[in-house]
């Protein structure tokens, strides 16, 4: 049986890799329309793919720019090698290709490729060749698909969000015109009550019909979270103001003392052993666990990357944690000196500024060191870890914890199975 933390991470790189990939495919872009995006969807027959871009590769011989034809030619080339590689139909999820020059300035281009398995089915079939890669399709497949709708409400304001993962949305305040107190007497002081409690159920109601409006859009609603001081929220709960099919969906009502904005986050805190329960707090938990090992025992967490290295060589670290804020790359630096075999690794945030600093072989002497290869660094210091039985967990910027750790930690942090000197 395979193991579910294995499992788990092995889910979180890809879709790491998954985002990267389209984050450098968003920022591409061509001297002209040399950029090619080819969708092949679900179970379409490899060969009528194959087809369609060979009738394009013909018609690219009349584009009258000799480079911009060149390109577009080697790119549709490199398609139909690709496309070599599957068997008869396309996969389950289908297939994104993306293959061009990208400009890097200074009017040099770099060559560009990804083949993409997307995690959720492509449904159509598509060639486009522009200045840009066409990547919109796959871009909303990284939405995150786990959604609840958070409610915070008393006489006086309500607030409505969503919590997205592990981020908190802000959709909508309102506040209300419910007097606090009055001063009447009598049977004025029973009429100015049932005023009060008239106008409370209609503010009450003016705050469902929004939550009514705002929910019902979310096609990947989970669940819904209720809060508010006192009866009121359980009160709102159990009226007919909510729309059915959402009130099927109320989790829980809970505690809180806010209903302003501040109020969703106290609503998360305060739910969270109903969201464990629904795996919901991942990156909360285990980073509430790293700063509490700071303060309780230093020595059994290590962060930023030279300490984490150091734990990973030994075989000291238990968990990984890696932001996926980290825009960094280990590079593997050579001597391209025959006779030399100098080499050495170095992790940086740009690549040619690296090899433009690059001194003199310590070894041989010679100008001759240079970048051999490179790896984003969250997918090497992963394989880094599997090697002695890591567990690697990414965490996410979308909370203020997250952001903490990769501002504060650099974005690397381990916890220890056993005390690590120094």
């Amino acid at each position: 049986m395979a193991d579910s933390r294995s499992t788990d991470g092995n889910i979180q790189l890809a879709r790491y890799e998954f985002k990267r990939a389209l984050e450098e495919l968003a920022s591409a872009s061509g001297r002209g329309t040399e950029l090619v995006s080819v969708y092949v969807p679900a179970n379409k027959p490899i060969s009528d793919a194959a087809n369609y871009l060979r009738q394009e590769y013909g018609q690219a011989a009349n584009i009258k720019s000799s480079s911009t034809k060149k390109n577009v030619q080697g790119a549709l080339s490199s398609i139909l090698a690709e496309l070599k590689r599957f068997p008869t139909v396309a996969p389950p999820s289908g297939i994104a290709i993306f293959v061009g020059s990208k400009s890097i300035g200074s009017n040099k281009t770099r060559q560009v490729k990804h083949v993409l398995l997307p995690p959720e089915p492509v449904t159509f079939f598509k060639y486009h060749c522009d200045s840009s890669f066409f990547v919109e399709p796959l871009a909303g497949m990284l939405e995150e698909h786990n959604v609840f709708g958070l409610f915070v409400i008393d006489r006086q304001e309500c607030t409505l969000g969503l919590l997205k993962g592990e981020h908190i949305e802000l959709k909508k305040s309102m506040e209300s015109m419910v007097p606090r107190k009055h001063r009447m007497g009598g049977q004025s002081q029973h009429r100015m009550e049932r005023v009060i409690e008239e106008l409370a159920d209609q503010f009450f109601q003016k705050c469902c019909d929004a939550a009514n409006e705002i929910f019902l859009r979310e096609k990947d609603l989970r669940g819904i979270l209720i809060g508010g001081p006192g009866y009121t929220k359980v009160y709102v709960s159990e009226q007919g103001w909510l729309r059915h099919e959402l009130k099927k969906k109320i989790v829980n009502t809970f505690d809180t003392g806010y209903t302003d904005e501040y109020g969703l986050t106290e609503l998360v805190q305060n739910a969270k052993e109903t969201l464990r329960q629904l795996g919901l707090t991942r990156e909360r938990d285990l980073l509430g666990r790293f700063m509490q090992q700071i303060v309780k025992d230093a020595q059994l967490v290590a962060y930023g990357e030279a300490a984490v290295r150091n734990a990973l060589s030994i075989g000291a670290v238990d968990t990984l944690l890696l932001s996926e804020k980290l825009r960094k790359q280990r590079a593997f630096v050579a001597c391209s000196t025959q006779s030399c075999g100098h080499k050495e690794e170095h992790t940086a945030s740009d690549l040619d500024k690296l090899a433009e600093s690059l001194g003199k072989c310590p070894e041989c002497g010679q100008d001759s060191l240079e970048v051999a290869s490179s790896q984003d660094i969250i997918e090497e210091m992963s394989e880094l870890a599997t090697q002695t039985g890591t567990k690697v967990e990414l965490i996410s910027d979308a909370t203020d914890e997250g952001k903490q750790f990769h501002d504060a930690f650099g974005g690397m942090g381990a916890l220890l199975r056993f005390k690590v000197q120094g």
